[in-house]
């Protein structure tokens, strides 16, 4: 009975520990995070907060932010497979430089899915003449953040969304 008595002490001990060990952690609570607002303004603030070069923000006037739609999928996602409720994406209108910064927000369900079939779809020489260095796809909640860029905007834009 004794023994019994320890193994049930020490299992309690054992479920307590892993569940402090897992809590200080986070436990994965940064990508379940629910991110509120349109996306719209969302983008808005990634501009504005990002540490971008300065002759890539004094360009930004030509940039424009609009909804994602029917007709805008292929070119920009790559694919019209991905399922999403809403989604921006944000563009220069002329230049020679390739970017483009999407942001969707999609079924909590269907993330991870859906951060694979941009991963597969996206194609870095989609542009004339230039090519995008890199490519990020990262997400917070049931919100995706896709950019491709050079290295240095797509990590300063990267870092801003990880701040929202």
């Amino acid at each position: 009975m004794r023994s019994r008595k320890r193994t049930m002490f020490l299992t309690g001990l054992l479920i307590l520990f892993t569940g402090l060990v897992c809590s200080a952690c986070g436990g994965g609570q940064a990508d379940s995070e629910k991110l509120e607002g349109s996306l719209q303004d969302m983008m808005a603030s990634l501009y504005a907060n990002a540490d971008l070069v300065q002759d890539f923000r004094d360009n930004l006037d030509s940039y424009e932010t609009m909804d994602l739609t029917d007709d805008l999928e292929v070119s920009v996602l790559g694919t019209d497979q991905i399922t999403y409720t809403e989604g921006v994406v944000s563009m220069p209108m002329m230049s020679s430089m390739a970017y483009q910064c999407v942001l969707l927000r999609v079924d909590e369900a269907d993330v991870e899915s859906a951060k694979q079939a941009l991963k597969d779809n996206a194609d870095l020489d989609k542009w004339v003449c230039v090519s995008a260095e890199t490519m990020l796809i990262e997400s917070r909640g049931d919100v995706i953040f896709f950019i491709m860029s050079d290295k240095n905007t797509a990590a300063a834009m990267s870092s801003a969304f990880q701040k929202l």
